[in-house]
């Protein structure tokens, strides 16, 4: 039931951040002067449609028997493929030359309308990341974005799950369920943040301050605890481990008051520059496994091998998103679920920027090069190069939902 939900949720999720992309869109080509023929929610065939008269502004059901005609005023639908929207504009080559089509519009104009879906996507980021700024942002990223002097920090101490027999833990007196509230006074609230600094301070004497539960069996609210100062020398740093715990760490909250707007900016700028490192890193990583196939020797052939399996393992598609992530941050929690949903529409952003010619950004440089060179971009050349395109994402998500079915059917 817990993934039957998460994927309902998923699919609603990408369908709501792909019709706000779409609305950017639709915004921005109204403004310019552009007509838009058809707005749209989820992808045909069509459930139910209206249509806006151009003169008297009153919108009007339009019956099914003429859902094929051509109407004259702006036509806004529900369909029934829960996949995304769409916004159809008028003459949407940039050969067409009438007046109220996107082509007809100027450069700037095109650029504006464009990018605006992009600027949509980021703008539900911040809005998302703010709202979670005042009410409790969870914490994934290491040094995620926060303004330290209007920053609280909610989080359940680290827990010790096992310890090691003989090891400097037993012997300083250290018990499985501890929570370690501080190490030599220092408040740290991440095993990673224990484990860095046992590992700087290797064979020297470190106090750990624990918190124990006193009562055997107790609620949250009832729980009577105690806390203990153990001193303990580490072992040194060529041992097989320093401290002889295993340790689990529980997710932080972060709270803030006036900097929340401030911090849903930068969060988004964050995860922005995360994104196009983790593009760059995943085409550098394909570009040189593939090269490496062309070599004489074997062991090089075997490194480049690993890193194209990289490349999938780290690319998930669709079916990937919808049918492990969602009902995972869905069960996590609301918080989880509205910062991978801000995530997610930073991706869509990111996305379009790229200079594909079926995406935002590579349709904006198609006409940008063709205007550079002062020479007319015809509708069949535009065509050409798009479907093209579009073919190849058509291919790579193919591959990469075929990776995601067989991850999942393996269990992830």
């Amino acid at each position: 039931m817990n993934i039957f939900i998460g994927v309902v949720v998923g699919l609603l999720v990408l369908m709501t951040l792909v019709t706000l992309h779409e609305l950017g869109h639709f915004i921005a080509a109204r403004r310019n002067g552009v007509r838009v023929l058809e707005f749209g929610i989820c992808f045909p065939p069509r459930a139910i449609a209206w249509v806006k008269d151009p003169k008297t502004k009153k919108w009007k059901r339009i019956p099914r028997k003429d859902w094929k005609k051509p109407q004259e005023g702006l036509i806004f639908s529900l369909n029934w493929l829960p996949i995304g929207g769409f916004c159809q504009m008028d003459g949407e080559s940039a050969a067409d030359t009438r007046k109220g089509t996107f082509g007809a519009a100027s450069f700037w104009s095109k650029t504006k309308i464009l990018f605006a879906g992009v600027a949509m996507n980021w703008l539900t980021a911040i809005i998302i990341f703010t709202i979670l700024a005042w009410t409790g942002m969870p914490e994934f990223l290491q040094g995620q974005f926060t303004v330290e002097a209007d920053t609280r920090i909610e989080a359940t101490p680290v827990q010790i799950t096992t310890i090691a027999e003989g090891s400097p833990a037993e012997t300083a007196g250290m018990q499985v369920n501890d929570h370690i509230i501080a190490v030599d006074g220092q408040e740290l609230w991440r095993a990673s943040e224990i484990n860095d600094y046992n590992r700087s301070h290797a064979g020297q004497e470190v106090t750990y301050t624990v918190q124990r539960e006193t009562t055997e069996s107790c609620t949250q609210s009832d729980c009577e605890t105690t806390t203990l100062d153990l001193p303990t020398t580490l072992n040194s740093a060529d041992s097989e481990y320093l401290l002889g715990v295993t340790m689990a760490s529980t997710q932080s909250l972060s709270y803030s008051t006036w900097s929340a707007p401030i911090v849903g900016v930068g969060l988004t700028a964050q995860l922005t520059g995360e994104t196009f490192k983790g593009v760059g890193i995943l085409l550098g990583n394909l570009v040189s496994g593939v090269a490496q196939q062309f070599s004489f020797d074997s062991g090089t052939r075997e490194s480049g091998q690993e890193a194209i399996s990289s490349v999938g393992d780290s690319v998930a598609g669709p079916v990937g998103i919808v049918g492990q992530l969602f009902p995972a941050f869905t069960a996590a929690g609301p918080s989880n679920l509205a910062f991978l949903t801000a995530l997610i529409s930073v991706s869509l952003a990111c996305m379009n920027v790229l200079p594909i010619p079926a995406l935002d950004g590579g349709r904006w440089l198609l006409i940008a090069i063709y205007k550079a060179r002062k020479k007319k971009l015809t509708k069949e050349t535009e065509e050409r190069i798009v479907s093209r395109a579009m073919m190849v994402l058509l291919a790579l998500i193919f591959i990469v939902t075929i990776l995601d079915i067989i991850r999942i059917a393996n269990g992830g």
